[in-house]
């Protein structure tokens, strides 16, 4: 309880010194490894919401087992929505080539970063770029 009333302090010292304003009823509060009950009491200490399991952090699923396909499902679709077959009726072979570059080396290398995606979800991708291309 001491730090998270020593985090609320920290807060309110940033308002202070800086003019700006926390919104505490837009934040949230995660913790790994302590009861519910203290979860609850530390959230109404802050007056924000409790994180649940799964969420997003920066475009990415935290909380959810990336070895598997399910994972990399939202990713896969993204790919396929650019790169649809309408698409490649449209473009030369020089601009289909471009277009799968540039989306397939943008769109799962944030996530390839962090995350080791399993074989057949490569295989689906490379399926996907040959049927465009």
């Amino acid at each position: 309880m001491h730090n998270v009333l020593a985090v609320k302090a920290m807060m309110k010292s940033f308002e202070l010194v800086s003019g700006l304003r926390v919104n505490f009823h837009k934040s949230v509060i995660g913790a790994v490894g302590i009861s519910q009950l203290d979860k609850l009491v530390y959230s109404k200490c802050l007056n924000c919401w409790q994180m649940e399991l799964p969420f997003k952090y920066l475009g990415i699923i935290i909380g959810v087992n990336p070895r598997r396909i399910t994972f990399w499902n939202s990713i896969v679709d993204k790919i396929k929505s650019r790169l649809s077959s309408w698409k490649g009726r449209l473009l030369s072979m020089a601009g289909r080539i471009c277009l799968i570059k540039s989306v397939i080396t943008v769109l799962p290398l944030f996530h390839f970063s962090f995350f080791k995606a399993p074989i057949a979800v490569y295989n689906q991708i490379r399926r996907i770029q040959a049927k465009f291309l």
